[in-house]
């Protein structure tokens, strides 16, 4: 298939976290919740069942209950992009087809990997993304982090840009994201759509900088992060690192000391769900961590810290 001509998405596109019971089941009511609060959060999009989403934690019937109850819930009201990264290029495709045949209106694929050492070949890789696309009719953004373990080249990613069409989004958030950015946009011109970062946007302002026109951190404060997206994009770049230097150490707190558990610890304060439980093997955050990071969200109040309450 091909890509029918569509707005370019741009801006602040959380990543949904997925809440659990106590006991360790899905919370269908609490995911409700959760989007109701990153829409109020006046985000961009959303992605669901991402790493940060705990989609490593998830069986497939779980995955197709939380992507039919998102899409639905959210109701168009902003674009949702669906993660669908397996190292099975035939279960990539199957779980891409469900998701645009669900309402999804990007999907997100990091290379495939298995482990800490199984890797496609280069050849693989990139039949493995033009497969892929030909299943389907919405964009694809690739996800460039080193959990892959997988080393994803400037002329590697313009090359997927430029041979594989729906391949027009990156999000980028290794070290040295900036600097990435800048050689993707200055080699991949026209074919490169939608440069992103992640890793709770924690580079933002040197990517931004550096020509990013999106960011996808957590749900844990959005709301404080478009505004920096606005006043850059506006030219007044003195009041966007301002805004940023006023969030960044609560983004390094949970950066390199909370992890996936940090969203749903400020959105269980703020009674946006009820338990801020993840899946064993991972544990919940030592109280000396919690005391911490809720001492830095009390400075600057994100909406998701006093949503329900």
């Amino acid at each position: 298939m091909t890509t029918a001509a569509t707005q370019a998405f741009s801006g602040v596109f959380p990543i949904a976290p997925t809440p659990f019971t106590d006991t360790g089941d899905l919370d269908p009511d609490g995911m409700r919740r959760v989007l109701e609060c990153m829409v109020d959060q006046d985000v961009d999009g959303i992605c669901i069942l991402a790493n940060y989403s705990e989609q490593f934690l998830l069986s497939d019937d779980e995955r197709t209950t939380l992507l039919e109850l998102s899409i639905k819930h959210v109701a168009g009201r902003v674009p949702v992009i669906v993660t669908c990264s397996h190292f099975s290029t035939r279960l990539a495709v199957e779980r891409a087809r469900q998701a645009e045949k669900a309402g999804a209106q990007m999907l997100m694929l990091m290379p495939p990997y298995h482990g800490a050492t199984l890797r496609a070949e280069h050849l693989g890789m990139f039949e493995h993304f033009a497969r892929i696309a030909e299943s389907v009719s919405i964009p694809l953004m690739l996800q460039d982090a080193p959990l892959s373990g997988v080393t994803l080249s400037v002329p590697v990613l313009v090359k997927l840009a430029k041979e594989v069409p729906q391949v027009r989004y990156f999000k980028i958030e290794v070290p040295g994201a900036a600097a990435k950015l800048r050689g993707l946009i200055e080699a991949g011109g026209a074919a490169i759509v939608g440069p992103f970062d992640g890793e709770e946007s924690i580079t933002l302002m040197a990517d931004l900088d550096a020509g990013a026109t999106g960011t996808m951190p957590s749900a844990l404060r959005p709301d404080l992060i478009k505004p920096i997206l606005a006043l850059h994009r506006a030219g007044k770049r003195a009041q966007a690192a301002a805004a940023y230097a006023r969030i960044l150490p609560l983004i390094n707190f949970e950066n390199r000391q909370c992890g996936l558990r940090a969203t749903k610890t400020v959105m269980a304060e703020g009674k946006v769900i009820k338990s801020d439980a993840v899946r064993h093997p991972l544990e919940r955050m030592h109280p000396a961590t919690k005391a911490g990071l809720l001492e830095l969200v009390s400075e600057v109040k994100p909406l998701a810290a006093r949503w329900g309450r």
